[in-house]
């Protein structure tokens, strides 16, 4: 088997960037060695042998806070690099997992990926991938032809909460669901403005007030991330009853 076999590219590889040819040769003849790489160190380094998709979860999520942080912190321009890095070997390495199973090889990845941005994108390119003559759509349209598009790729989703990962950590989890059921008309028994109690007006104050709750939940004995996820299963049960 040979090098490009080895990385999961057979012929020229998936296209990579736009900055003219010697400068997506580079950038192409750079991503074919970190694939070789990453095969070479499956095959020869046994800790990288023994990973599974599921052990290079909690590394995935990890990278990926780290990466969070580095720009969220303002972190200088090479430590976002490395960053990046990090994320990227976890889908390099899901990928070559994937390539050993039968399943899928990153070019596969890479190549699904380019076409569901073209696809969702048609205020920019043309269904072959050509760019259209011309760019009119405000971000409102573009946004709602890009949940248009997505619906028909998925028509099996029903639920406006369809595809919400409940992994999310659960403020997130909270916030991608209340933003959901907004899109699709659903709204609360009660309007949340009219709910009795705090009502933050402030980051600031609402970081308080959130840490007043977790604080008041832990010498009470709760588990505040687990409380609210499963408030936000039971707000997302009471929609579906209710659409």
């Amino acid at each position: 088997m040979n090098g490009d076999q080895s990385a999961g590219f057979t012929g020229d590889p998936a296209g990579a960037g736009h900055g003219g040819p010697g400068a997506r040769d580079g950038v192409e003849a750079s991503f074919v060695r970190l694939l070789e790489v990453i095969a070479e160190l499956r095959q020869h380094c046994p800790w990288m042998g023994e990973l599974t998709h599921e052990s290079l979860v909690e590394y995935l999520i990890e990278e990926t806070y780290e990466l969070v942080d580095a720009v969220e912190g303002g972190h200088p321009a090479e430590e976002l690099q490395g960053e990046l890095g990090d994320v990227l070997l976890q889908v390099v390495l899901h990928a070559r997992l994937a390539e050993e199973s039968g399943s899928f090889a990153m070019r596969d990845v890479v190549e699904a990926l380019t076409a569901k941005m073209v696809r969702r994108n048609p205020h920019v390119f043309q269904p072959d991938g050509t760019l259209q003559e011309s760019f009119p759509a405000t971000v409102d349209e573009i946004i709602e032809r890009w949940h248009a598009v997505k619906k028909q790729e998925k028509p099996e989703r029903t639920s406006p909460f369809d595809g919400v990962p409940h992994h999310l950590p659960a403020l997130v989890f909270a916030a991608k669901t209340l933003k959901r059921a907004d899109r699709a008309g659903l709204e609360p028994t009660k309007p949340w403005a009219e709910r009795p109690g705090q009502q933050p007006r402030t980051e600031a104050e609402l970081g308080d007030f959130l840490l007043d709750v977790v604080g008041q939940a832990a010498a009470n004995g709760l588990d505040a991330e687990r409380a609210l996820r499963a408030a936000v299963v039971r707000f997302q049960a009471d929609c579906t009853r209710r659409a």
